[in-house]
């Protein structure tokens, strides 16, 4: 098998007022966008996992990113590194996907072992780190990315990808 990937991310507003003279206008416009080749070294990849998933009210998950997940092909997907991490939360939810923090063995290289970040419903996340080292996974002690349902009373769902390196 062989991986490439590309990753795109573009921010661009556009704020007008009125002034004395004129209208002014501000529009930022930021854009960046990554490929990753077959490997596992710098700006390379060679595993990729994604899934559309559901957690019931008050529910969460535990990912493990060494060895317990299965890619399309129905191979085991052990990351050794993250090169990037992309969670869209519905924009149905109700509640927020909180991703980070879980109880035991948390892949601490992104939030640290107790981090969370808050996806809200119809928001995303994306994390991308194309250098040889990345963000690394450390199998059985350092390797579970807890998502969670941030609230009670309805289910969320959510969409993620985890690019990564074997080694």
């Amino acid at each position: 098998m062989s991986l490439t990937a590309r990753i795109t991310a573009e921010l661009s507003a556009r704020l007008t007022g009125t002034a004395d003279f004129g209208a002014p206008t501000s529009a930022p416009r930021f854009a960046q966008q990554i490929t990753l080749t077959d490997g596992t070294g710098a700006g390379q990849a060679d595993r990729v996992w994604s899934d559309r998933r559901t957690l019931a009210a008050s529910a969460s998950e535990d990912l493990d990113l060494a060895g317990a997940l299965t890619d399309v092909f129905g191979a085991t997907v052990t990351l050794a590194r993250v090169k990037a991490l992309y969670v869209a939360a519905s924009a149905a939810n109700t509640n927020d996907v909180v991703i980070g923090a879980a109880a035991a063995n948390a892949w601490s290289a992104l939030l640290g072992a107790s981090g969370t970040v808050t996806v809200r419903p119809g928001g995303l996340l994306l994390v991308v780190a194309p250098d040889a080292t990345a963000y690394p996974v450390t199998g059985d002690t350092g390797d579970l990315l807890r998502v969670a349902n941030g609230g009670s009373g309805s289910s969320v769902t959510y969409d993620i990808c985890v690019i990564g390196a074997s080694a």
